[in-house]
């Protein structure tokens, strides 16, 4: 029995000794280093970017979970993250708000000016 045991241990062993994992080492030069770490960074300022509330609260608003946004941003590649970095800087903060209130201004201004509705009150 104890020679089974141990025939049974070293074919075990010696099957085993084939699925040994492949690794490879190499030098890393400083520009992928540096590329590496300003991908880093890059995501992190995207992510604060998509943190703040309003931006948030916009994509609740939109159906998107902010969550599931977070996750999505790592795993852009670099160019899609440098041109998703740049719409985000050109955006401008409430921007939306003021073209709606210049749009409704003119809006009322025509009707006030062909006479449908009376806004400014006349003496």
């Amino acid at each position: 029995m104890f020679r089974k045991t141990i025939a049974l241990i070293l074919a075990v062993a010696l099957i085993s000794v084939g699925f040994t994992a492949q690794v490879s080492a190499a030098v890393i030069t400083t520009q992928q280093t540096l590329s590496v770490e300003s991908r880093q960074l890059l995501v992190s300022e995207v992510q604060a970017k998509l943190a703040r509330e309003e931006v948030r609260q916009t994509m609740v608003e939109l159906g998107v979970d902010p969550e599931q946004a977070q996750l999505r941003v790592a795993s852009l590649s670099d160019q899609e993250l440098a041109r998703l970095d740049g719409q985000l800087d050109s955006l401008p903060a409430g921007g939306g708000a003021l073209a709606l209130i210049g749009a409704v201004f003119v809006v009322l201004l025509i009707l006030e000016l062909t006479g449908i509705i009376d806004v400014f009150k006349r003496a």
